[in-house]
């Protein structure tokens, strides 16, 4: 059994209830709502709400996004995760993601772990009071403060806070980072989306290539799932497409029950 889940950046078009209409119409466990669709969260809906409307069809909220950028500290950071933590524990969600700075600044090795586990050591008692885990996600982007998941386990283990953090294991940005080792014990959730384009190179790559998988994925997300799948993984898969040519379609719920079936069928 394959443990399905939606992000709302895969059907923005959608208002958080018809969101988790579609997530109950596919079978899937839960949802990952997000704060950065260019509208009020849940559509100005109160988060008790949103949680009462997810318990009665039978879905978890995974997860809540995102403070951007986390590792960049600052006291309007720190406001942003105490704001998410709140939201959060109204709606009845798990987790709260955290995404690293992208924008070529903090990118050097003097500077990347110090600035991550500063955040890190501010970020975990909030999370701890609260009862919450954050997810933090390295981005694959040349430009980004945070590449690799290798250096993000070795910051949560030296500072003791596994039970506060897991990372994002994202098929797309562990394709651009070059790969590298999966560390299914600190994985708190995958993100799954597809390339397709032939002729695209790498470092050309950008969430608005990020379509549904199917046979012409070149990102190899058969064989990660796999993988984690094979080192212990049994935690949520949900599905991140970022392509204006996904959310443009309005056969969105065919679309994702086909490209559910792919992957489930060569697992």
């Amino acid at each position: 059994m394959v443990n399905f889940t939606l992000n709302h950046i895969t059907a923005p078009r959608l208002h958080a209830v018809q969101f988790l209409d579609l997530a109950q119409a596919l079978g899937c466990s839960g949802v990952e709502f997000r704060n950065d669709l260019g509208r009020p969260l849940f559509e100005g809906e109160p988060p008790e709400t949103i949680w009462a409307a997810a318990q009665a069809r039978g879905l978890r909220i995974v997860g809540l996004s995102q403070v951007y950028p986390f590792n960049a500290w600052t006291d309007a950071v720190r406001r942003e995760v105490i704001t998410l933590i709140g939201l959060a524990k109204a709606c009845g969600a798990e987790t709260i993601s955290l995404i690293p700075r992208n924008d070529g600044q903090g990118c050097a090795a003097s500077e990347r772990g110090v600035n991550l586990r500063n955040a890190l050591r501010e970020i975990a008692p909030l999370l701890q009071d609260a009862g919450l885990v954050a997810l933090v996600e390295p981005l694959g982007f040349e430009s980004s403060s945070l590449r690799s998941k290798a250096e993000t386990v070795e910051a949560i283990e030296a500072l003791g806070v596994a039970g506060q953090f897991k990372i994002v294991h994202d098929t797309f940005h562990h394709h651009l980072a070059g790969g590298g080792d999966y560390f299914p014990a600190h994985t708190g959730i995958v993100h799954v989306s597809g390339v397709v384009d032939p002729e695209l190179a790498v470092n050309a790559m950008r969430d608005e290539h990020r379509v549904l998988v199917d046979e012409q994925d070149r990102l190899g997300n058969v064989a990660q799932i796999a993988a984690l799948r094979a080192q212990g993984y049994a935690g949520p898969l949900s599905f991140e497409a970022f392509s204006p040519l996904i959310h443009q379609r309005d056969d969105i719920e065919i679309a994702l029950r086909e490209s559910m079936d792919f992957i489930t069928t060569r697992l």
